[in-house]
């Protein structure tokens, strides 16, 4: 590229610095940065220029691919002096020119990885540069001319251009792309050109619109006989791609389901039989085979098969299967083999658990657990995805037609894959599963006795899961087989299967009556006392400090679902909580310690003021002195508890609570008055992203924002607490009316946390009592509240928190005296943004009546979720407006939009079967 007019001094500054940007010392990096910016703010077009230019002329690997990842992210990311992308301040011979170096390297780079990095910047570059209505020609003649190369290397970059860049086929003949397509998904010589190639074609057709993949459909074929094209080594690749296209098109596979159950058997199952397919009617245990030949198995033409790469092979496999499943379930729910392959290769590879992991498993604290990556979650999850997209009738009959052979098996690993399998598909069978769960019980009962611990433990996750999916129904039918199995699995001698057990009571009390557990709560709290307090009855026996902190929390839990009959075990409990938040004040101890806070809080509530007024000042005094300790910043937790915990003093006291609300406003209006902390991330910092702890990525407006999620929950947390504070004091409450309503009317355009919206729009209504009863309620905030509330009601989109908007309205002016302490305008204000929603509604469901009706069928739950919201958000309008005016003439077009709604409800389920015996 000796063409380039770039002087010689420039280039041998640009790669000192390109040279020093890569050295580890911080500060000479520093100041190499440093020098960029500065040579990019004076003269960017000739520094750009040069940084092209060293990628094409530097001596190592290293420099030629780090300078072109620098210039990616030079051309389009603002810089600190420019406004906007250096790319928007080159002149057309510059643009010229840096194409002419690009293309260069393109065609002429030697190494493989620099030329991946050259396609990278190429497909950046064409990208951004369509976008802004400059399509670089000459780059799709090249590539054209690059696809067929007698070189690999150049035909293997050309079809990584046309991945990125599918805009320069979309606009072609369509049979002349397929050809191209077919040619490199067809390569004889290289794999990494069909893959290459594979790439290219799926992003082409997910560019395409339906007219042009209708008449590119010969492209599926070749795809997908890639697969068998190469070695076993190389297809977790191709099948990541085929499954990212199953995601975002999944109608594309249809025709080609009988052809991919010929196949993908062979990559998921390690044991392929070529017997019936398990039914209902026949569900032949046998074929079950365990342990997997995998770990000493054979490839396909004789040679040793790596584990790794087998296992890569199969968790690949299951993905594309999982992935289809849950794009178009209509599509597969009633392909029975499809169903009993990927069921029954999660559940072969639930089983492979290794036999030398128990020692480790039984020593290790639940949190540092180095059996962990060993255990076959992928499995897992794909069993509960694949139950929770293809439903009860479907999967159910599937899994158990292996499941009572599993919980048979003499093999451990068997038994507890069996009872994990029947957890993982509980959530998404549930429906079909209640009406066998007799049964389901019976099997998984008799597991409590097993002689493996791990087996025991998978039978109380299972129990918990099955009282979390079929909440409620486990509770009321099978209480008494439940407590006969769990309650002495609390006196199981291993802290992991008791402290499980433990756990899955947590599950059971959450969705119990009151009088269902009353007849187990002395068994129960006995138990969990001795795993709390063993001194008393066994001074050899020491706790693990995880088993306390379960202990702690189940304790919690019981006392809420028992309420008031707590009483008799108060006086037991509470010292010892107490003595918990005295002296448990290392790092170690802080998860017990604000488990503590936690569980004597509710105990207080659920025992009521009476019982726990002799203890409430000490624990106040233990609460203040938690508060007014230095600050950990290691202590993540302790700021969320103190907020939960006061309160729950706060409901446990009642109106006693007043004094201490100095003590408890100041951190709490601060926590609610924090920002969102947002990041804007480059286009190169998924490294970035993917590090940062308690962050989210969200899409906002064509970027990338990072969004500190672990503040908005506090944020969230703390509406939520001025409201119990609020709706518990009343009155007393009037001091702090004025600052928290200050806070709570912006809440409600919180728009990326629901939680805080739908906090202050709970809120507001409860301050106009506190303010109301207190005096301090004045007109300028009613003015001010209603204001805003008309303000949100004309914008807001989301139909959830419309109702909840809606409802502030009426539950507001009812506080204050109803439509007539309005003022006029924010009547005609309330009729003009009510009008203005209800044409929004009408829209939305004209629009989603006019779709196809089997969309409407595949989209059912989401669709209903979606009208139940509207339909109260139409009834919360309906009933401001009859407070206005019993015969507003509006309540007639609230009538007529909610008889818009689809009504899928009354649709006849889909979901309907049993378990097999």
């Amino acid at each position: 590229m000796a063409d380039v007019a770039v002087p010689p001094d420039v280039v041998a500054e640009v790669t000192q610095i390109l040279s020093n940007l890569v050295l580890g010392d911080n500060q000479i990096r520093s100041s190499a940065e440093q020098a960029v910016e500065e040579r990019l703010a004076s003269t960017p077009e000739l520094y750009l220029l040069a940084i092209a230019q060293f990628a094409t002329s530097a001596d190592t690997e290293l420099m030629r691919s780090f300078s072109l990842v620098l210039l990616r992210r030079l051309l389009f990311r603002p810089s600190t002096t420019h406004r906007v992308p250096l790319y928007d301040h080159l002149g057309p011979q510059a643009i010229e020119t840096l194409h002419r170096i690009l293309l260069h390297s393109l065609l002429h780079e030697p190494a493989p990885v620099v030329r991946r990095k050259t396609v990278d910047t190429v497909t950046d570059l064409s990208n951004n540069a369509s976008k802004r209505g400059y399509p670089w020609n000459a780059l799709r003649s090249q590539v054209f001319a690059m696809a067929d190369s007698p070189d690999v290397l150049t035909r293997e970059a050309a079809f990584r251009v046309f991945a990125g860049c599918p805009n320069l086929l979309v606009d072609l003949p369509t049979d002349a792309t397929v050809a191209l397509l077919q040619r490199g998904l067809q390569d004889a010589q290289s794999t990494e050109v069909r893959l290459a190639a594979l790439c290219a074609s799926a992003a082409f057709l997910t560019s395409s619109d339906l007219a042009q993949q209708a008449q590119a459909l010969a492209l599926m074929y070749p795809m997908l006989n890639t697969l068998p094209s190469v070695p076993r080594a190389q297809q977790p690749p191709f099948l990541s791609v085929l499954t990212d296209l199953a995601a975002s098109n999944p109608h594309l596979f249809r025709p080609h389901i009988p052809a991919l159950l010929t196949f993908l058997p062979s990559l998921l199952l390690p044991v392929v039989d070529a017997g019936p397919t398990p039914t209902v009617a026949r569900p032949n245990p046998g074929t079950f085979a365990f342990p997997p030949v995998t770990s000493a198995g054979k490839g396909e033409n004789g040679e040793e098969r790596e584990n790794g790469e087998d296992d890569e092979v199969r968790k690949g496999a299951l993905e594309f299967m999982t992935t289809l499943s849950e794009a178009k379930p209509s599509m597969l729910k009633g392909v029975e083999a499809w169903v009993n392959i990927v069921v029954r290769g999660c559940l072969e590879g639930m089983g492979e658990i290794p036999e030398d992991d128990t020692e480790a498993w039984l020593d290790a604290d639940p949190a540092e657990d180095p059996t962990e990556d060993s255990y076959p979650h992928t499995y897992e999850h794909s069993l509960d995805r694949v139950a929770c997209a293809l439903g009860g009738a479907a999967v159910l009959p599937q899994a158990f037609s292996f499941i009572p052979a599993m919980l048979a098996s003499h093999d451990w690993r068997l038994r507890h894959a069996g009872l994990m399998a029947i957890a993982s598909i509980a959530e998404g069978t549930s429906k079909v599963m209640q009406n066998e769960l007799g049964k389901v019980i019976d099997l998984v009962v008799p597991m409590f006795g097993d002689a493996h611990p791990r087996v025991r433990y998978a039978a109380c996750q299972c129990i918990g899961q099955l009282c979390t999916d079929l909440e409620e129904v486990v509770q009321e039918k099978f209480h008494q087989q439940i407590f006969a199995a769990l309650i002495p699995a609390l006196e199981a001698p291993e802290a992991r299967v008791h402290a499980h057990a433990a756990a899955a009571l947590i599950n059971f009390c959450e969705g119990v009556e009151r009088e269902t557990l009353i007849p187990y709560l002395d068994s129960i709290v006995e138990r969990l006392l001795k795993l709390l307090n063993p001194a008393a009855t066994d001074a050899a026996r020491q706790p693990k400090r995880y088993v306390q902190e379960q202990v702690i929390t189940t304790l919690a839990m019981v006392a809420d679902a028992s309420e008031a009959t707590f009483a008799k075990h108060y006086a037991t409990i509470m010292p010892l909580l107490l003595n918990v938040m005295q002296n448990a004040n290392g790092a170690e101890y802080r998860k017990l310690r604000v488990k503590a806070m936690e569980c004597a809080g509710l105990i207080a509530i659920a025992v009521g003021r009476d019982i726990f007024r002799p203890d409430s000042r000490t624990f106040v005094e233990l609460l203040m002195r938690i508060q007014n300790s230095p600050v950990d910043p290691n202590d993540t937790m302790l700021s969320h508890f103190l907020i939960a915990t006061w309160a729950k003093v706060c409901q446990a006291l009642g109106e006693e609570f007043e004094p201490y609300l100095p003590v408890v406003m100041p951190p709490l209006l601060r926590v609610a008055s924090s920002k969102a902390d947002i990041s804007i991330y480059g286009t190169d910092d998924d490294e970035e992203r993917e590090e940062r702890d308690g962050w989210e990525s969200i899409s906002m407006d064509g970027r990338q924002v990072g969004v500190k999620t672990s503040a908005l929950e506090d944020k969230c947390q703390a509406f939520e607490t001025l409201l119990i504070h609020a709706s518990t004091l009343n009155a007393r409450f009037g001091p702090y009316v004025s600052q928290t309503l200050e806070l709570a009317l912006p809440g409600l355009r919180f728009y990326i946390h629901d939680g805080v919206q739908e906090a202050c729009a709970m809120l507001i209504p409860v301050l106009f009592s506190c303010g109301k009863n207190s005096g301090t309620l004045t007109q300028q905030m009613v003015a001010a509240t209603f204001s805003q509330l008309i303000n949100c009601i004309g914008h807001e989109t989301d139909s959830s928190f419309l109702a909840s908007l809606f409802k502030c309205v009426l539950d507001t002016m009812l506080v204050i005296g109803g439509p007539a302490a309005l003022a006029p305008e924010f009547h005609s204000g309330l009729l003009e943004a009510t009008k203005r929603q209800l044409q929004s509604l009408a829209d939305r469901r004209k629009a989603r009546a006019g779709r196809p009706s089997h969309e409407l069928r595949e989209d059912k739950e989401d669709l209903m979720l979606i009208e139940e919201m509207e339909d109260f958000a139409l009834e919360d309008m309906a009933k401001v407006l009859r407070t206005l005016d019993a015969d507003h003439p509006l309540l007639i077009a609230v009538s007529s939009v909610r008889e818009l709604g689809l009504h899928l409800s009354e649709w006849e389920s889909e979901d309907e079967g049993g378990v097999a015996g």
